[in-house]
C-alpha cells in the first residue's frame, strides 16, 4: 500500500461513523422503515450540492450553499407525500453530512501539522534504507550516498527560502562563455516520508552535499555551515 494521510482517512471515517449514526437514529424512530438500500441511496443523492471553493488553513475546502440533491429528490417524490415524509429526513442528513466531512477536513489540518511537521525534513525523509542518489546535471561530480550522516544531518538541517532568481542566473544557458553549473545536481531516490503522513515529494541534494531542496514546500532545508 502506498504512502496515505493516515490522519485524513481517520477523519473520514469519523465522518462516516457520524452519518451511520445518525442515519440509524433516524430509521428507528419510523413506524414503518423502509429497505436498506433506499435509504443509502436517499442519503447519498441528498449528499449533492451547490458548492463554492473557499481556502481555509491552506488548503481548500467546499462550502456546500445550495441543496441539489434534497431538490432533485422533491421533485421525484412530490407526488408521493407519504413515501417523501419517510425519506426527506434522510435526504437532509445528505446534504448536513456535507458541512460534517468540511469540518473533519479542517480538524485534520492541524493534527496532521502537528504529526508531520512541514518546516521539519524528517516529515519528507524518514526511511532511507533503499536510498541512493542519481546525477541529473552534467555539472554532477561522480559521488555516493553516505546513509549515515544523511540521517545524522536530517536533524540539524535549518529552513531557508528558495532565491530561484539568484539560482536561475548562476545557471543562465544562455550565456555561451560561461560554464554551466547546476547548484542541485543530485537527486535522491528510493526515500520514504514518515508512514501515514501522505507526503509525495523530490529531493534535490545541492552540489556541496550540505543543502537539500523539498520541492513539495519549496524550501531548502538546511546548509552546514560547520
Amino acid at each position: 500500500m502506498g504512502n496515505v494521510n493516515i490522519v485524513e482517512q481517520i477523519m473520514s471515517l469519523v465522518g462516516l461513523l457520524v452519518l451511520v449514526f445518525f442515519a440509524y437514529r433516524i430509521y428507528q424512530k419510523l413506524s414503518e422503515k423502509p429497505k436498506l438500500w433506499k435509504v443509502f441511496v436517499i442519503i447519498m443523492v441528498g449528499l449533492f450540492a451547490f458548492t463554492f471553493n473557499i481556502s481555509m488553513f491552506g488548503i481548500m475546502v467546499k462550502i456546500p450553499v445550495l441543496p441539489l440533491g434534497v431538490w432533485i429528490l422533491y421533485a421525484i417524490f412530490r407526488k408521493k407525500e407519504e413515501q417523501w415524509q419517510v425519506y426527506r429526513r434522510f435526504a437532509w442528513l445528505g446534504f448536513v453530512m456535507n458541512f460534517v466531512f468540511v469540518i473533519t477536513t479542517l480538524v485534520a489540518v492541524p493534527i496532521n501539522q502537528m504529526m508531520y511537521p512541514e518546516n521539519e525534513p524528517a516529515s519528507y525523509i524518514s526511511t532511507i534504507h533503499d536510498a541512493s542518489i542519481v546525477h541529473i546535471h552534467p555539472s554532477a561530480e561522480k559521488s555516493s550516498l553516505n546513509k549515515e550522516i544523511l540521517l545524522k544531518e536530517i536533524g540539524r538541517l535549518k529552513e531557508e527560502p528558495v532565491r530561484s532568481h539568484e539560482w536561475y542566473n548562476e545557471t543562465d544557458m544562455y550565456d555561451p562563455d560561461k560554464e554551466v553549473i547546476e547548484r542541485f545536481p543530485y537527486q535522491l531516490v528510493g526515500f520514504k516520508p514518515k508512514w501515514g503522513s501522505g507526503l509525495n515529494t523530490i529531493v534535490y541534494i545541492e552540489k556541496d552535499g550540505k543543502g537539500l531542496l523539498i520541492q513539495k514546500i519549496n524550501f531548502i532545508f538546511g546548509r552546514n555551515t560547520r
